[in-house]
């Protein structure tokens, strides 16, 4: 029989090539393969077919990663094809027997939902090709030739260290029935190496959990701190929780439990890690010295969110008293810039800093070039290169200067203060051709927080959201407001946001009072469904995929993933305060449908009818609603459609539609026929 290879990939070290190869029989299909290596004169199987754990295989298709001094080699098991199975012993020369229901039943096609199951059937399906084609690691020692099965069933690795020692292992099972409902919890461990023996670290944990480049720690974020494990005396120990700043997300409104900033990185020889609060890095040593802010406390101070820019991909760890290429990024003005910080010094200093977006793209990997992006609303991200010093910055590229031809726009920021007395920020585009004192009408679009975008150029696409600059161009000021949420009342929340900013626009002298459009699409097609049933401000409102009822969306499924939609509710994006049958008032209180009576607002809405997102019957109920109540809307069903449009056709129809929706009733253009 003839043999399949794959697979194949060169150790870094040396002239040693390592593949998988494979029997095939006569249709073509591998049978149970095996691991070679090859060192340039002849070739070794390492881990033979009969050489692998009782239950488990070598498959062909597989994944193999050297470590860079070539000491080990990385594969993946699976578990062994069961071909074992009943089949009917009828034939079709057998009689029907109509009293054989052990026979007439072989034919059934039924899915059994179990109370108790792991996951729930349509999860379950849309995990079914990803979980027949998982790899389980292992690893082959060459030292000592050695294969050691290191991930099961029960217990996935978490990357592949360089180290010698341990690897990273992370344990779902028990916690897998309550995804359906709940954050995605899990067990983190430490794998050995040499033997496969695992060592707890924690349990139902959240959020990042890293192993140092040498193998000797993992730090962990476990509620608002972040700790560290020491591999070789399985001790644990605090290591923010006296620092007198804090370490869990300081904009989090969610239900779930609140995460962490990060790590960004360690020092050589496991000596330190870096920790990110809201706007500085911790220099935190590992032996347990005392803890330095890196920056000085300079992000604090002035609002600043200083991040490590990865200038080395290659690179393990930090050297001592290297210095740091930072990004940092104004919490207030909302523009960009790179700072120079050191791993052996506290402060930073300014390199390159402008009310522009900067984003770092490369190093060269020779010398201290770099390149990175600038941009605004109005400038492309060109890319630009400079010597570390960031003293004589030069542009390389002039990819649209057609822009110039164009009424494009210009950004600046707005601040207001919530009706719950929260300072508020968001962004107003103004159209390049803008009268101080005539006012516009104005397109409100939102998500969640959007001020940050001041400083980003907006490439004009055809898609589900508005086109800014062709807004902007046609005579529209676009606004962007930050929405803040409060757990059980999201869609309050966003009118309490909402409604002050637009006045704030009025107070201004830039909007039209009579002429203010709203519109979100997902989360933010949700808000606007349920902001037009408690204020008549808006003259018009477009809603894409929006949930309507969250009584019902509360067990939809998301046929994209499988999953429940529960879990959204009780502890992510919808913001509830517990199930529907704990918080069962704010599922009815924050639902559009029940309030659609109410309604003065011209509404368009749009839905994919595959959308596997958000169940598209939620649009079905809120048009029900409006129908019913006699209230101005139109529901555009795109037939074949996920959650957002991917047929070009269909994009273009709904920019179309959307435009002439909001030109007649912001701006009194005739009525399309389609409305």
């Amino acid at each position: 029989p003839s043999n399949g290879y794959d697979a194949l990939t060169w150790s870094e070290a040396d002239n040693r090539l390592a593949f998988v190869t494979a029997p095939e029989d006569s249709t073509g299909k591998p049978g149970q393969a095996a691991l070679w290596t090859w060192d340039g004169a002849r070739g070794v199987p390492v881990v033979s077919a009969d050489e692998t754990p009782h239950g488990w295989m070598v498959p062909l298709e597989n994944e193999l990663r050297w470590t860079r001094d070539g000491d080990r080699l990385f594969f993946g098991y699976r578990p062994s094809e069961d071909d074992e199975g009943g089949e009917s012993s009828a034939t079709e020369d057998t009689p029907f027997d109509p009293y054989d229901t052990h026979a007439i039943i072989t034919d059934r096609e039924v899915d059994v939902w179990h109370w108790m199951d792991t996951r729930i059937k349509p999860q379950e399906k849309v995990e079914w090709e990803r979980d027949q084609e998982r790899l389980y690691t292992a690893v082959y020692h060459l030292n000592s030739g050695k294969a050691v099965q290191l991930a099961d069933l029960e217990l996935e690795t978490v990357g592949e260290p360089e180290n010698e020692r341990v690897i990273l292992g992370r344990g779902r099972g028990s916690y897998q029935r309550s995804y359906t409902w709940d954050v995605r919890y899990f067990d983190s461990w430490v794998i050995d190496l040499a033997t496969g023996g695992r060592t707890p670290v924690h349990e139902r944990l959240v959020s990042t959990v890293t192993l140092s480049p040498e193998g000797r720690y993992v730090a962990y974020y476990k509620e608002s701190n972040w700790h560290l494990y020491d591999v070789a005396s399985t001790s644990t120990r605090n290591l923010t929780e006296d620092l007198g700043v804090p370490f869990a997300d300081e904009d989090w409104d969610y239900p779930g439990p609140t995460p962490g900033y990060g790590i960004g990185g360690w020092e050589e020889n496991d000596a330190a890690v870096l920790i990110y609060d809201k706007y500085d890095i911790w220099y935190v040593p590992t032996a347990g010295g005392e803890p330095r802010n890196l920056t000085g406390g300079e992000g604090r101070t002035n609002e600043r969110v200083f991040r490590v820019v990865d200038t080395d991909p290659e690179k393990l760890a930090f050297e001592r008293g290297e210095d740091l290429l930072l990004s940092s990024y104004h919490d207030t003005h909302k523009n960009f810039g790179f700072y120079r910080a050191g791993m052996a010094r506290s402060g930073v200093e300014r390199l390159l800093e402008e009310d522009k977006r900067f984003v770092f793209e490369a190093k060269a990997e020779n010398s201290n070039v770099l390149f990175y992006t600038r941009e605004d609303f109005g400038e492309f991200p060109n890319l630009w290169l400079t010597q570390g010093d960031f003293q004589r910055p030069r542009r390389l590229t002039d990819v649209n200067p057609q822009i110039a031809e164009f009424v494009w726009g210009n950004s600046e920021l707005v601040e207001w203060t919530s009706a719950d007395g929260t300072p508020m920020q968001g962004v107003v585009i103004k159209p390049e051709d803008y009268e101080p004192g005539r006012r516009y009408p104005v397109l409100v679009y939102f998500y969640r927080f959007f001020s940050q975008r001041l400083y980003e150029f907006n490439e004009p696409v055809v898609n589900h959201r508005p086109s800014f600059p062709m807004y902007t161009s046609n005579g529209y000021i676009v606004f962007l407001p930050d929405i803040r949420f409060e757990v059980g009342r999201p869609g309050f929340s966003a009118m309490k946001s909402l409604v002050p900013g637009i006045q704030r626009l009025v107070d201004l002298g830039l909007a039209d009072a009579e002429a203010i459009g709203l519109h979100g699409h997902s989360w933010s097609g949700y808000q606007t469904a349920f902001v037009i049933t408690q204020t008549n401000i808006f003259a018009a409102a477009v809603a894409g995929a929006p949930v309507s009822n969250m009584t019902s969306a509360y067990s939809g499924i998301r046929w994209g993933s499988g999953l429940a939609r529960q879990f959204q509710y009780e502890k992510t994006q919808s913001r509830l305060s517990g199930s529907l049958w704990e918080a069962r008032d704010e599922y009815i209180d924050n639902s559009p449908v029940f309030f659609a009576d109410r309604v003065q607002t011209p509404v368009l809405f749009m839905h994919g009818d595959v959308d596997e997102a958000v169940p598209w019957y939620q649009s079905i109920e809120f048009y029900l609603a409006l129908r019913r109540n006699n209230k101005e809307s139109v529901f555009l069903q795109y037939r074949g459609e996920p959650h957002h449009l991917r047929k070009y056709a269909n994009k273009l129809d709904y920019s179309i539609k959307m435009m002439e929706f909001f030109d007649h009733f912001l701006k009194g253009a005739p009525a399309p026929k389609w409305w």
